[in-house]
């Protein structure tokens, strides 16, 4: 079975699921979105209802999701509303601070959640569909010469949890008036994931009692590290950091990241992020291991042939591949194009690529908005690089804007749907199409 490794949550990407992730709040402001439309799931017609204001006060932030979907019948559609954390994830989310920030703590879904530079665990999201949406926190807490950093992935089942504890040890003594490596930072993480599937190596399915059972477990998956960071260059416009990450991952293989993080800030006028980085990858080892996608890596099986595969046996299975490269741009003109593009390949893996591109248009001067996302993993070559299948997710959405607070628009979402067995578990995720004819409002509040 065709592996269906996808990041379903886009940077500075509109969908339902991600929308205040474009609109920074300011301090006692807020946003109300909302939208009605009929969506075609997988050729059946569902009439959508969708409310998802936000609230910001002072440094507390409030997101509400309320997705209602009805089929022909009237029914509400089950997948919407078929497990208690369905009910609690309505409050999407509720935080304190911005990431960065001397503290920290983010309770709900959790869209790019990243320790330290990212070489275990970088843009991780915890609710990787429409249909399946998770309750989970993000906590830091930074005193200047050290702190903390820490990550858990869904409560009411055993998940992804993930803490990082850093110092700045020069702070403590007479060199931390010197410039550049008094703010040396030394790092240690340990990142585990306690789903019952996660460590899955060899089993068999069921397809009468619809059941898996694993006969070969290695258990929990846990990754330690250790990093270095030494901020090259810090001003209110351009700063510069340089890094170096070492990890194990018990029971399998270790590598290495060295690179560095470069970000310019032009005055609203062109602002620039950039990152460049080394991979050192050993037998056995799987970089930023904890990823966008990692929610539907960890296990997957297709009930037709009883076939799975699952993200261990790829760390298994991780040989000869080498070391490869890994490089990240976002571009921001005056507030109203950005583009994010990112690209890896190994050296000696032909099926290693993975792409993502995003970009969001949405000019004050004009009316029309154009917002659209694609990603695509094992690319092999060019001819491979944009066709549509089962390793992509695409998303794109085309509006016009007659008034200010009014958006009309046609979106297209080729996406997926968990699959659950006897015990409503979720085993795969399977394809689907979703075409959306949308009416969108979008008004700012101000307290």
């Amino acid at each position: 079975m065709k592996s269906k490794l996808i990041i379903l949550i886009l940077a500075l990407l509109f969908s339902s699921n991600s929308f205040a992730q474009l609109y920074s709040l300011r301090d006692n402001q807020g946003m109300l979105n909302g939208g009605l439309g009929i969506t075609w799931i997988d050729g059946q017609p569902y009439y959508g209802f969708h409310l998802r204001p936000e609230f910001a006060f002072s440094k507390v932030g409030i997101g509400i999701d309320l997705k209602l979907e009805f089929g022909a019948d009237g029914k509400i559609r089950t997948e919407n509303f078929n497990e208690f954390s369905d009910y609690l994830s309505i409050i999407r989310y509720v935080r304190y601070g911005l990431k960065g920030d001397p503290l920290y703590a983010r309770l709900g879904a959790l869209d790019y959640a990243t320790l330290g530079h990212g070489s275990i665990m970088y843009l991780y999201n915890n609710s990787p569909s429409y249909d399946t949406r998770k309750i989970g926190i993000e906590l830091d807490i930074d005193f200047n010469t050290f702190g903390i950093e820490s990550v858990y992935s869904t409560f009411g089942e055993a998940g992804v949890l993930g803490l990082r504890g850093y110092t700045r040890p020069l702070q403590f003594t007479e060199l931390r008036a010197i410039p550049i490596i008094g703010n040396l930072e030394l790092g240690a993480s340990i990142v585990t994931d306690l789903h019952n599937k996660s460590g899955v190596l060899t089993g068999s399915y069921d397809a009468i009692e619809n059941k898996f059972t694993a006969d070969q477990d290695e258990g929990a998956v846990t990754v330690v590290g250790i990093d270095l960071g030494l901020p090259i260059l810090k001003t209110a416009m351009v700063n510069l950091d340089l890094y170096f990450d070492f990890n194990k991952m018990l029971k399998f293989g270790s590598g290495a990241a060295t690179g560095f993080i470069f970000n310019l800030k032009g005055l609203g006028i062109v602002d620039l992020r950039t990152r460049f980085e080394r991979r050192i990858n050993g037998d056995e080892y799987l970089p930023s291991y904890f990823n966008s996608f990692y929610e539907l890596e960890r296990f997957q099986l297709d009930r037709g042939t009883g076939m799975f595969t699952s993200k261990v046996q790829a760390l298994k299975n991780a040989g000869p591949a080498g070391n490869g490269w890994y490089g990240e741009l976002l571009v921001s003109v005056l507030g109203t194009l950005d583009i994010l593009g990112s690209y890896q390949r190994l050296d000696k893996d032909p099926k290693s690529g993975m792409l993502h591109l995003s970009t969001n248009v949405m000019p004050e001067s004009m009316p029309y908005v154009f917002r659209a996302g694609y990603d695509k993993v094992n690319i092999q070559d060019e001819k491979d690089l944009f066709k549509l299948d089962d390793r992509s997710y695409l998303f794109a959405e085309f509006g016009y804007r007659p008034v200010p607070y009014l958006i009309l628009s046609l979106v297209y979402h080729w996406t997926f749907t968990p699959v659950r067995d006897a015990d409503k578990k979720i085993i795969d995720y399977e394809p689907q199409k979703r075409l959306e004819p949308r009416v969108s409002f979008i008004y700012p509040l101000n307290f």
